[in-house]
């Protein structure tokens, strides 16, 4: 009933991964073809971008239609088969409710803009006479919006939007409204998908006097969603998008009747900013910020995903200094983040991949895994917006990077096509074949935690070593207890080891004494009880 926490979860979009009808986009059927590799990979779960009709302003996240499929993706048998296929393979499906807004070109909005004030219709959506309501509300894409207001011709009034302005926010007070998401929910659940990723999900209500997030209203509303899963399916979860400070984000676990995970979106910038400065005490003080979560629920470990790395939970000063350590291009700035890939951010340093990769899997938590980070792929800061770090899967090195048939200007995308993370030498046939590559490394690491159950379901020990360029923890689940090691800085560095370990990477013995790990080296080691040191905390 818990499966996802020994998840290894693979996020992806559909437009991204395989072409196979040569549209230039990629589709249900490219996907299914890929399944194996996944496998092959040890993913257990997948997370699907949107892949409903959109106008594709915001990359599918501006919706039209909550039942169906985009045609340049596929139809719904696709995705029938699609599903089918990876439950075949025990892989579990994972899917997006858009629960806060729409598309302005959804139906409701059409309606609603046309209808009366004080109308059904109108009803589905926030409007006011004035833009001045809710000014203690931030706003969130500071990079294009001046403002949570935009007036609409035809309805002669303003609608409220958190996001894009043509992204008008639902309205939750409506009782239809919340219906209609439940009914939405059940479209999909009956269909057999395995989860539901739930989209901005601090946003939903408004009040006058309040920053309109993480209102009592919201929660209220997400016992209620809780509520309508578990009375009719069995096996199914909730995921918060909740991109809130830990106090606030864990709140979206209720007391186990909310979600049953939720992004540790705080940790991931520290985990960063840590290994600019060599020095584990930004992910230290995050974690102790973190209060205590009910059993059933279970934190989302992500390094990358398909937005900007996100700086709303830094402070100022931190913000300042990841600007300069990770964007030095302006053209990475996108609204508070850095919108980057792993790999780029990391300066393509083999070693620091691998550290990043193994917090990813080691910390605790379900880990989220961006699609194309298991090679080390590129980025392209000269498309527009987010799309730079949406570029097509690096198959192999023959046309289009063996994403798509079709000819390369009907690409959604170019292909990357540098020197240094161009898809002639950056792909996943020549990373297969080479031992030392990213990938393999990748599939050695995702293979130790899912034999180790105490990776995702262990009580964890923060260790104290001397030196604060170590990360170093113990995870003990009934009889398994992994010890994990992270040197954080650019020099060798040594902690005491009470008792003798084995590599669960290589396999080799290791014995008591100095533990030494080189520059941004990692260490996962098998041990029999946790160690009993002075420097445990």
């Amino acid at each position: 009933m818990d499966w996802y926490k020994d998840a290894i979860v693979y996020e992806t979009h559909i437009r991204s991964f395989r072409d196979a009808d040569g549209n230039g986009f990629g589709d249900f059927t490219g996907l299914t073809s890929k399944l194996d590799y996944l496998c092959d990979l040890g993913i257990t779960a997948i997370w699907l971008l949107p892949f409903y009709p959109s106008p594709l302003r915001d990359d599918g996240y501006d919706v039209s239609d909550f039942r169906s499929v985009h045609p340049r993706y596929g139809t719904l048998d696709d995705f029938r088969g699609f599903l089918d296929q990876a439950h075949r393979r025990d892989l579990r499906v994972i899917t997006e409710l858009i629960v806060n807004h729409t598309s302005d070109r959804h139906p409701w909005f059409q309606r609603a803009r046309r209808a009366a004030p004080g109308s059904a219709e109108r009803d589905f959506y926030v409007w006011s006479d004035t833009p001045d309501r809710y000014r203690d509300a931030r706003i969130i894409f500071t990079d294009t919006e001046t403002s949570n207001w935009t007036w609409d011709p035809v309805a002669g009034a303003y609608y409220w939007h958190r996001f894009f302005s043509h992204q008008p926010d639902l309205n939750y007070d409506n009782p239809t409204v919340r219906a209609e998401v439940l009914a939405i929910m059940d479209f999909w659940l009956d269909m057999g998908v395995d989860g539901l990723r739930l989209d901005a999900v601090p946003y939903l209500y408004e009040r006058e006097g309040t920053n309109c997030e993480n209102l009592p209203e919201t929660h209220t509303e997400l016992k209620v969603i809780r509520a309508h899963l578990d009375t009719g399916y069995e096996d199914r979860i909730l995921v918060a998008e909740a991109n809130q400070w830990p106090e606030d984000a864990a709140a979206y676990f209720g007391d186990g009747d909310e979600s049953h995970m939720n992004y540790h979106f705080p940790l991931m910038p520290r985990l960063f900013l840590a290994l600019a400065r060599g020095d584990r005490t930004p992910i230290e003080w995050i974690l102790d910020r973190t209060p205590a979560i009910p059993p059933s629920a279970q934190w989302g470990i992500f390094v990358r995903n398909h937005d900007e790395l996100t700086l709303e939970m830094v402070t100022d000063e931190e913000r300042a200094e990841m600007y300069g350590c990770y964007a030095k291009d302006p053209k990475a700035k996108l609204n508070v983040g850095i919108r980057r890939r792993l790999a780029p951010l990391l300066g393509n340093d083999p070693r620091k991949l691998r550290l990043m990769l193994s917090l990813l899997f080691g910390l605790p938590g379900t880990p989220f895994l961006y699609y194309g980070d298991e090679i080390g792929m590129g980025d392209d800061l000269d498309l527009p917006d987010r799309d730079g770090l949406r570029t097509p899967m690096q198959w192999d090195d023959g046309p289009n990077a063996g994403f798509s048939d079709a000819d390369p200007s009907a690409l959604y995308t170019p292909v990357i096509d540098d020197p240094e993370y161009g898809y002639r030498t950056l792909n996943v046939a020549e990373s297969l074949d080479d031992h030392s590559s990213l990938l393999n490394w990748t599939r050695k690491a995702i293979a130790v935690r899912r034999r180790h159950p105490a990776f995702g379901r262990g009580d964890v020990e923060w260790l104290r070593p001397a030196d604060p360029a170590l990360l170093a923890y113990v995870l003990t689940y009934e009889d398994d207890a992994v010890l994990a090691v992270a040197n954080l800085s650019d020099r060798t560095t040594t902690m005491p080891l009470p008792q003798p370990g084995t590599d669960l990477i290589t396999g080799e013995p290791t014995g008591a004494g100095d533990l030494s790990l080189p520059p941004y080296g990692t260490r996962w080691l098998s041990v029999i009880r946790p160690p009993e040191d002075d420097e445990a905390a």
